[in-house]
């Protein structure tokens, strides 16, 4: 458990280190969640590499920067702040994983990130030389030419009950992310969920501004230069960034592996596990 700073925040991360491994594998989550997400992939590699989760910036126990002013502002006034004003930043936010990566001495890692995660992942490897490869789940490259959150789904996931409790509305806006077969069949793991998400996950103003960070990001023009090996995973019934997002990302990048995984929801890393963490562990062994 280790802290680090840049720009005035305090940025906590957390290192798995395998004795006798030197290859690590860093694991960047999406909009308003914790490090919790990869649970199921902590497991699955924690004695074949060193691993690197940190929180983002808003997240977890890192800080969760604002100016004075905002969270006294109405929601609408709020979000708007953060969209046409500023905010947190993807370009800021891989700033915040080029300093936990130094203050860890990792030299070199194979970057794993989802939805907002993955959209972090791109932009590292385009201003910074640490990654060896990358892995973009259920992420877009953003842009006119990529495909938005279905409208349903904004609701869903920003217009929660007023009357609700703070689970209520964390399992409420949960619902796009994950099948409802799933969850009627899981009734353990999500109540599991929903404590990690309770103690891990960013509070509402922190969650609007990096959902702004997201909304205003935009690499479909620089996409091409990634030329690190990569692996790209989505699912056919991502609800929140449709599939084809992920395939307009491998269309683009000179050297990606595609896989579709037939029926999987947004969290396919939690629903679909063994198969990405099966999918994963073999586009890690081939770098080796």
């Amino acid at each position: 458990m280790s802290y680090t700073t840049r720009d005035g925040t305090s940025l906590y991360y957390e290192h798995d280190q395998s004795e006798g491994e030197d290859e690590t594998v860093v694991f960047v989550e999406g909009l308003g969640v914790g490090r919790w997400l990869w649970h199921w992939q902590r497991e699955a590699f924690a004695d074949e590499y060193d691993l690197l989760l940190p929180d983002n910036r808003g997240s977890g126990d890192s800080d969760a920067p604002l100016p004075p002013v905002v969270p006294r502002l109405p929601q609408a006034l709020r979000v708007l702040w953060f969209l046409k004003i500023g905010g947190y930043s993807i370009e800021a936010m891989a700033a915040d994983l080029e300093a936990v990566l130094a203050d860890a001495g990792v030299e070199r890692a194979h970057i794993v990130g989802a939805s907002m995660g993955g959209m972090i992942a791109q932009q590292y490897a385009l201003e910074y030389d640490r990654a060896e490869s990358l892995c973009l789940l259920c992420t877009t490259h953003g842009g006119e030419d990529a495909v938005p959150i279905p409208d349903e789904t904004q609701t869903q996931i920003y217009d929660t009950p007023e009357d609700a409790t703070e689970r209520e509305k964390i399992r409420h806006r949960m619902g796009p992310a994950l099948t409802d077969r799933f969850a009627e069949e899981n009734p353990e793991t999500i109540e599991q969920i929903l404590d990690w998400r309770e103690e891990q996950d960013a509070d509402e103003v922190p969650r609007e501004a990096q959902g702004a960070a997201g909304a205003n990001f935009d690499v479909s023009d620089r996409v091409r230069e990634i030329d690190l090996p990569t692996l790209v995973l989505h699912g056919t019934d991502d609800r929140v960034l449709p599939v084809e997002n992920g395939k307009r990302i491998a269309e683009k990048l000179p050297d990606a592996q595609l896989e579709i995984l037939e029926g999987a929801p947004h969290m396919l890393m939690i629903e679909r596990s063994k198969e990405v963490n099966g999918l994963l562990g073999g586009f890690l062994t081939e770098q080796r």
